[in-house]
Formats: structure tokens, C-alpha cells, sequence
């Protein structure tokens, strides 16, 4: 009798209370690994709600001034309109405008001003990416510095990459004053950034 017994224990052991004990045991890892998530979502909250606070005390203005000094998209017109509004105080119109959207459709003619598909990367191990756009302008040499000057100090930050000049030559039947300044046209490149999302 106590050997059919301890036959049946050992029988109800590997049949009931073992595959029972490996269950409880996953389960209760599983609780582990939720019990971890719930606590890092905890964490991820705080922080959340800290970084939401910082957010809201900046003024209003500064975050506009931020919003323009490095945007969150390339946002190319807007850079146009930008440069051509630094320009227009100097009789300084663009022309030939030239940068890359990243979409080789992107192609158009209006005013004597070609826009040209072709700049915006992202390289994906940095936190930025940057946007290319060259055009063209003319003007006095005086006009050309203080227009430099005027980019060199806009909240939007550009890197002038290169500038091409020459002399632009009197159209024929024109006649030029003597003394009157020269006039040139100027061929910028020009770079600037974009913060990744």
C-alpha cells in the first residue's frame, strides 16, 4: 500500500503540480518584466511632465525666435522670402534661385526667377540637417557688404558658402554717369539647418 502511495504522489507530482509550479514560475516572471515596464513608463512620465514644464515657462517670444533660429523643417520659401526681404532695402532682387527639395520634380519659372529642385539633407547620424540654395543679386559694392552684414546678423542662422562676382556691363543706348557706382551681380551659395523631429 504505502508503495502504490508514494507511486501516485510521485505520478500527481510530474502530471499536476510541476507543469502547475513551470507555470506560476513564467507568470510570475512575466509580472517581473510588467512590474519593470510600469515603472520605466513611471519614469518616462516624470519626465515627460518635467520637460513639458520646462517648455511652457519659456516665453512665447523666445520660443518664436528659437522656432526661427533653427526651425524644425527645411521650410525653403520662407528662407527666400526671408533673404529677399534683407535685400529689398538695398534694390538687391534675386534671381536664379536654386536649391534641392530633395524631389527632383520640384522645377519652376516665375518673375525671371528659375527654381531648381536639387539640396535638403539629413544625414541620419546627426541631429540636423542642412539646406543649400544659391542664387544670384545685383548691386553696389556698398550695397553688397551691408547686405552680407545684414545676413551675417538675421536670427536665422546661414553659413555663407561661396560668392561669385563680376561687373555687369551697361545695356546698349544706356549711358552710365561718370563717378556713379559700379554695378555687380553676385552669385551666393549658401547653407543653413533644420533640427530633425
Amino acid at each position: 500500500m504505502p508503495i502504490i502511495l508514494i507511486g501516485i504522489a510521485i505520478t500527481f507530482f510530474f502530471t499536476v503540480t510541476n507543469p502547475m509550479y513551470n507555470d506560476i514560475s513564467a507568470i510570475k516572471v512575466q509580472v517581473a518584466s510588467y512590474d519593470d515596464a510600469l515603472n520605466t513608463s513611471k519614469t518616462l512620465e516624470n519626465e515627460r511632465d518635467a520637460l513639458t514644464a520646462k517648455y511652457n515657462a519659456i516665453d512665447p517670444n523666445d520660443l518664436t525666435k528659437l522656432q526661427t533660429l533653427l526651425p524644425d523643417n527645411v521650410n525653403n520659401i520662407r528662407l527666400i522670402l526671408e533673404i529677399e526681404q534683407i535685400a529689398a532695402p538695398y534694390g538687391m532682387n534675386l534671381t536664379n534661385i536654386q536649391y534641392d527639395t530633395g524631389d527632383d520634380s520640384t522645377t519652376g519659372t516665375t518673375n525671371a526667377t528659375t527654381v531648381q529642385g536639387g539640396g535638403a539633407s539629413a544625414p541620419s547620424n546627426q541631429n540636423y540637417g542642412t539646406f543649400d540654395l544659391a542664387f544670384s543679386t545685383s548691386g553696389t559694392y556698398d550695397n553688397f557688404k551691408n547686405f552680407t552684414k545684414d545676413m551675417e546678423s538675421n536670427l536665422r542662422i546661414v553659413d555663407i558658402s561661396s560668392v561669385a562676382f563680376s561687373s555687369d556691363s551697361a545695356p546698349s543706348g544706356v549711358v552710365v554717369k561718370p563717378g556713379s557706382p559700379e554695378v555687380y551681380t553676385y552669385n551666393f551659395k549658401i547653407k543653413t539647418y533644420w533640427l530633425k523631429s
